[in-house]
């Protein structure tokens, strides 16, 4: 099969598109046939080894995942021994951190991962990009126990991250703040937020608006940096490290001094998750936002472009199957 493939950390010219050995499912695990799949900020991270953390998970010389890609949308082309939950020729769609792989014409998940059958009316790309950053964007949500009638301001609206908390966050009724630049201030609008802040312009940080709660979706600001925007029991929430890695040190810190604190949530991965996103999309609350295509054969040119930080919502990859 044609896969993304490398062998080393580093910059976008370490990926190769090559053939490779199709995988074979084992028990508990689907084949499934992608025909699109994405290029994400977590992607290029590992891809790179940034911060150097990931080494110790994935390789501390070597990669030990050779093909990224952990955002899918194909057809179940084979079922490993005991997965009855699914049937050869269903169109799914989900998302894989554990094994990676979805940067090839075929990849294996677990039959209980994140994953479901595809919304009604979707193609596969537009489904692929359903769930990376949605679920980030849930579990923050969800952690932080965001409710109807609190006021949220999403720094950030318009990467994966953060367009899916703008849509996520309408979706239960809170009030929206959304910060971004100044191309895509119409485009949040139609995601819902309530106000739009323009940070190219402003400053998104001398608001005199006070926030339940404040959401970093790029990890680019900082908690002092925001402090001032929060009730006096308001919460910075945010699923990056920070650019000192402080964040989840200020998660277990800030809970013991009272007021003001910082959290740190960790997704969950489980089908209830997918199936969540499907009827979301299915009932029109959720629809993933797209910058880009590419084919696989482009993808070093779509490491390329989602490394510049400049991407909104999310960069799509089409798998072309060999005959």
């Amino acid at each position: 099969m044609k896969a993304a493939f490398r062998t080393r950390y580093g910059p976008p010219e370490v990926v190769t598109v090559t053939e490779v050995e199709k995988p074979s499912p084992k028990d508990g695990e689907l084949l499934i046939k992608v025909h699109a799949t994405t290029v994400n900020r977590t992607d290029c991270a590992l891809r790179a080894a940034k911060p150097f953390l990931w080494r110790f998970f994935t390789g501390l010389i070597r990669p030990n995942v050779r093909i990224l890609g952990n955002e899918f949308a194909g057809e179940v082309h084979a079922l490993g021994a005991g997965v009855t939950s699914f049937a050869v020729g269903d169109r799914v769609f989900g998302y894989n951190d554990a094994g990676f792989g979805a940067h090839a014409e075929y990849m294996t998940v677990a039959h209980d991962g994140t994953l479901a059958t595809m919304p009604e009316g979707l193609t596969f790309e537009e489904a692929a990009p359903s769930t990376e950053g949605s679920h980030y964007a849930l579990s923050v949500i969800r952690a932080a126990k965001i409710e109807r009638g609190h006021d949220v301001l999403v720094y950030g609206a318009t990467g994966a991250i953060g367009s899916a908390a703008v849509q996520l966050l309408k979706s239960i009724g809170a009030g929206v703040t959304a910060v971004c630049g100044t191309k895509d201030v119409e485009l949040v609008r139609t995601l819902g937020a309530d106000k739009v802040v323009d940070y190219m312009t402003e400053d998104f940080t001398r608001d005199e608006r006070k926030y339940d709660f404040v959401i970093d979706a790029v990890g680019k600001s900082t908690f002092w940096r925001c402090r001032r925007l929060l009730k006096p029991r308001g919460v910075f929430v945010v699923g990056d490290l920070g650019p000192w890695s402080q964040n989840p040190i200020l998660a277990l810190i800030t809970p013991l001094l009272g007021g003001k604190k910082v959290k740190f949530p960790l997704p969950k991965h489980d089908q209830a998750t997918a199936r969540y996103f499907k009827e979301l999309i299915e009932s029109g609350r959720f629809k993933p936002v797209i910058d880009r295509r590419y084919s696989l054969d482009e993808i070093l040119e779509a490491h390329r472009y989602v490394e510049t930080g400049r991407k909104t919502g999310n960069v799509v990859i089409s798998i072309g199957h060999s005959s």
